[in-house]
């Protein structure tokens, strides 16, 4: 593995799990089952499930592999160590490009909670801006940050479940007329594959690696416990909204959890849902900043992106100028690009970004193995089964800009060669 100036040791466990849960309850729960519902009906929960099975898999993927290469940057340095260097590159690329889509996304929707009609792209600049500072200070202000996000979004997902199951609205309506089959084998798959964009965040832990105290012993342990805390809030607000909305009326509204505690008559409880909703999403970017950074740190330092973002702040010892450059391009197409479609597009570049993680962990020695290999064969199939599953225009931008990665790569090699 290449060397570079290496960054400060501070996270422990708790650390770890609170950044990885920041990033997977986030903006997801309050906006995710609404694509999911329409792809599948009531059968986004067996999706819930799926998606799960495939998280928990690329999960232990990545404890794994975090545990031997206890570096910055994720499976972009998973895949070089043990697959290759193009296989490194295809990773890194795809989490880098698709993630920054995401950090766009997040930042779009806290302005839609948070900012009047006509100040929601200029809210969005500020809140990319403000996050990176915080970013910009060092990880413990990131990790310390994220602990109250957390525990903001908590309290506002938990008034939100109470008010559609006991609210004086509630009714059981919601439980008649169900059936999982609606969108068919190929809905529950789609509603899997975006419902996994909602569970990617625990890849956080892991592109931190060069950051946790003792990191053979914390990663494996905060990965699966963060990703098992994540799937049990999924699946409560899953039910809970099911229940007070129906299936349809889940498909039917942008806001699924505000929809839900309407519903249940708590009209007080819906400025809760909108902090919470916001908060979620400032966890979201501010997790993805502090990842995409050090993915993109560990890429410079091998230069697949340019080598003067491998630089590491001497005073607060973090990627500031990939964090830098990470703000300015967000920046952009928060005033420039619809990213609606955001999810399907992240999910394709996320899906396969663990492709690689599991068929990386599949070639360990038995010295560095603590999960039986079937797990990381189930992962990679997994995966590509849910990428596969993807609407047509996410799978098409995906392929795009993978090409355009490919084409940079073989460029820069035929220049270096020369």
């Amino acid at each position: 593995m290449s060397t570079g100036p290496a960054l400060d040791r501070r996270l422990g466990t708790t650390d770890a799990v609170v950044i990885g849960l920041g990033s997977m309850v986030g903006a997801g729960v309050f906006a995710a089952f609404s694509p999911a519902a329409q792809a599948a009906g009531a059968g986004l929960l067996i999706g819930l499930a799926l998606a799960a099975v495939v998280a928990y898999c690329n999960a232990t993927a990545s404890a794994q592999l975090a545990a031997q290469y206890p570096t910055s940057g994720g499976t972009y340095v998973y895949g070089r160590e043990r697959l290759g260097p193009w296989w490194g590159f295809l990773a890194g690329w795809g989490f880098v490009v698709g993630k920054t889509a995401s950090c766009a996304a997040m930042a779009l929707t806290f302005a839609a909670y948070a900012a009047p009609a006509g100040w929601q792209r200029p809210v969005a600049v500020a809140a990319v801006l403000a996050l990176t500072a915080v970013n910009y200070r060092g990880v413990t202000r990131t990790a310390g940050l994220t602990r109250v996000v957390v525990a903001v979004v908590l309290v506002a997902l938990a008034v939100a479940v109470t008010a559609s199951l006991l609210g004086s609205g509630a009714t059981t309506d919601g439980l008649s007329g169900w059936t999982v089959t609606e969108g068919g084998v190929r809905g529950i798959l789609q509603s899997a594959g975006l419902l996994f964009f909602a569970f990617a965040g625990f890849a956080r832990i892991a592109t931190m690696g060069e950051e946790v105290r003792d990191p053979a012993r914390t990663i494996p342990r905060a990965i699966p416990l963060a990703l098992g805390i994540a799937v049990a809030v999924y699946a409560v607000v899953a039910v809970a909204v099911l229940v007070s909305l129906g299936p349809d009326g889940v498909a039917a509204t942008a806001a699924p959890l505000a929809a839900a505690v309407d519903a249940g008559g708590w009209v007080w409880a819906e400025p809760v849902v909108r902090i919470g909703a916001a908060a979620a999403s400032l966890g979201a970017l501010l997790a993805l900043v502090a990842g995409i950074g050090r993915t993109g740190l560990a890429m410079a330092r091998q230069g697949d992106l340019p080598r003067f973002l491998a630089a590491v702040h001497p005073r607060f010892s973090v990627p500031h100028r990939a964090e830098l450059a990470l703000a300015a391009v967000v920046c952009v197409l928060v005033l420039t690009v619809d990213l609606r479609g955001a999810i399907g597009f992240s999910s394709f570049g996320v899906l396969l970004y663990y492709s690689v993680a599991n068929a990386a962990a599949f070639t360990q020695d038995r010295t560095h193995r603590r999960f039986p290999r079937p797990l990381q064969v189930l992962g990679v199939v997994g995966c590509l089964v849910l990428v596969a599953s993807l609407p047509v225009e996410a799978v098409v931008g995906g392929v795009v800009v993978f090409a355009v990665g490919i084409a940079y790569r073989v460029v820069r090699l035929r220049l270096a060669a020369r």
